[in-house]
């Protein structure tokens, strides 16, 4: 198994692939993710190689390759081209490639993977609340417009000045992955002042000089909000029965043994991020509070489509949250 940091237009080159339609039982998996606790099960997928030994079990020779990415739009090109099967992104990704690919290649979720918080820190001493944002704050996320983060600014921006301001903060964004982020807020690179981030950059930026915690995703979604799904595209689904199932298998299996032991789970993702920043206890309390789940099952992904549809980010709105899901997943009975 191999871990790669690349874009999506040398996935190609890297793994032999070709945008050809995908030949029925692939011999590779090409899986993307990014970084933080939070792809935690994809860790034990990797590590344990879960989803090799459950193909093997159904007769298919598989090999996982493992990519690392700054933010979705890699993702999203690669999916498109064929060159990623299944990709660990927010929801409103999920949502943008079911809205662009109804009818076609049919971007769709396999299943929720993880609900947790996303914590918006500023280090400016004059913001109290999302509301007191200006052109003096620079907001480190994944990617600007479409990552998860971008559209609960969006949804925020829209509460508190109604819907023709759902883009106001839009300008004040900055595109970085989260260790980038954590080096930019932390150093005041191009003037970052602030990070909508996840843990463990969450609890490592709190230790900065002025650092405070403006607000979650939770706060602006009111609740427990589905902040990663895995996606695929119907084309892969239907030619790749097996290989499909058996990383779904294999996702489920990993969630188990994440919830299971999250001490054991928590030290497999320091020894794996080489993560030294993080005291083990700390990164053990973090996956272990309520408002942090590893589950299946979706959280507020429909009500996140329903607000894109309406200030135009999407064309169609879906009428229920199976509408975004394969059969596994929409089964999960989830909103």
């Amino acid at each position: 198994m191999k871990i790669l940091t690349a874009s999506a237009a040398a996935l190609a080159a890297l793994f032999g692939l070709s945008a050809a339609p995908a030949r029925a039982e692939v011999g590779e998996l090409v899986v993307a993710q990014q970084y933080g606790v939070a792809f935690l099960p994809l860790m034990v997928m990797e590590k344990q190689a879960l989803t090799e030994s459950i193909a093997k079990d159904k007769g298919l020779a598989l090999k996982v390759n493992w990519l690392k990415l700054a933010g979705p739009s890699s993702m999203n090109d690669g999916l498109l081209s064929d060159t990623i099967h299944f990709a660990a992104q927010g929801a409103p990704s999920l949502i943008t490639l079911w809205d662009r690919t109804r009818g076609k290649i049919g971007v769709k979720a396999m299943s929720a993977m993880t609900t947790y918080p996303l914590y918006f820190v500023s280090r400016n001493p004059e913001l109290k609340s999302l509301k007191d944002l200006s052109e003096k704050d620079k907001i480190a996320i994944p990617s600007v417009k479409i990552s998860t983060q971008a559209i609960m600014l969006q949804i925020a921006a829209t509460q508190l000045f109604g819907q023709k301001e759902y883009a106001r903060f839009d300008p004040l964004t900055i595109s970085l992955s989260h260790p980038d982020g954590l080096l930019a807020i932390m150093n005041n690179t191009a003037g970052v002042n602030a990070h909508f981030t996840t843990s463990p950059f969450y609890e490592q930026e709190m230790k900065l000089p002025g650092a405070r915690l403006i607000t979650t995703n939770y706060d602006i979604m009111g609740g427990p909000t589905t902040a990663l799904v895995l996606t695929a595209t119907t084309k892969f689904r239907e030619s790749n029965p097996k290989a499909y199932r058996s990383f779904f298998e294999a996702l489920s299996r990993a969630i188990d043994i994440v919830n299971a032991d999250k001490r054991a789970a928590a030290q497999l993702y320091i020894d794996m991020a080489n993560d030294r920043k993080t005291p083990l206890d700390e990164l053990v309390e973090t996956i272990s509070h309520k408002d942090y789940r590893y589950t299946l099952r979706p959280d507020k992904v429909f009500q996140t489509a329903q607000f894109m549809a309406s200030i135009g980010s999407i064309k169609q709105a879906p009428k229920s949250v199976e509408d975004m899901f394969f059969p596994e997943g929409a089964d999960l009975k989830g909103d």
